[in-house]
């Protein structure tokens, strides 16, 4: 079974595993601790309904403490495995590994948003978003793809396979700040054929007026509104 205490003690594997360092799972832990114990306080039962029995009575739950809860969700959202194999690292059926996913996933979300690394998502807000941020704006835009499962119909399989990738897959567009690497805004959800300018034109992105913005090739011709941008330029020399 994967515990905290045991994954610890290997920090190469436990950032394989979570994505943070043990140092920054101590960072976020009082954030998801007080934030699980907002939705379901000790008074009550998951169910909302006044408690009846002390806190440890019945059966033991294979994710006690905040700890492990926060590791499983960690594992989940870092390496996403199918729930059986979810459930077989820590314990646990299927159906209770689905159960878990479904309380604590929302419990995640509202612990990245109280500790102030969740990235904006809506791109009118991105610039209000930033000016609360005591950060240089110098920032790094880019396009990413995850792959997927093959859509069932052709013209889905058309519109989401990826000829850089050589896969299905969905794209987003990502912000980053260029000194400390906090992901400032997540676009929404593309098709992984959709070109990167494409989606930062759709999006219509609010920067911050002082912003000196990075930008790749897949970039080409996107120009808003910023103080400064900085793009490579192609090599057009071809060897003979």
């Amino acid at each position: 079974m994967l515990t905290y205490n045991r994954l610890k003690q290997n920090r190469r594997e436990f950032l394989a595993l979570t994505g943070l360092t043990v140092k920054e799972f101590k960072q976020l832990l009082p954030a998801f601790t007080q934030a699980y114990e907002r939705q379901y306080p000790s008074t009550k039962t998951l169910a909302g309904k006044k408690r009846q029995r002390k806190i440890g009575g019945g059966r033991k739950s294979h994710l006690q403490g905040a700890e492990q809860k926060l590791l499983f969700v960690l594992v989940y959202q870092k390496t996403y495995p199918v729930q059986a194999v979810l459930g077989a690292l820590f314990d646990l059926s299927q159906s209770r590994a689905n159960a878990w996913l479904h309380l604590l996933l929302p419990i995640l979300q509202q612990a990245l948003d109280d500790f102030g690394v969740l990235p904006e998502r809506k791109p009118h807000q991105f610039a209000r978003h930033e000016q609360r941020q005591s950060e240089t704006k110098e920032f790094i835009i880019d396009g990413t793809e995850r792959r997927r499962q093959r859509p069932k119909s052709q013209k889905k399989q058309a519109s989401h396979y990826s000829g850089k990738k050589k896969v299905h897959s969905d794209k987003n567009v990502v912000i980053v700040n260029a000194q400390t690497t906090r992901v400032g805004y997540l676009s929404q959800t593309y098709a992984g054929k959709t070109h990167d300018k494409k989606i930062a034109d759709t999006e219509r992105i609010a920067y911050p007026n002082e912003t000196m913005l990075h930008q790749d090739t897949g970039f080409q011709g996107y120009a808003p509104g910023v103080q400064k941008t900085c793009q490579p330029k192609k090599n057009l020399d071809r060897v003979s």
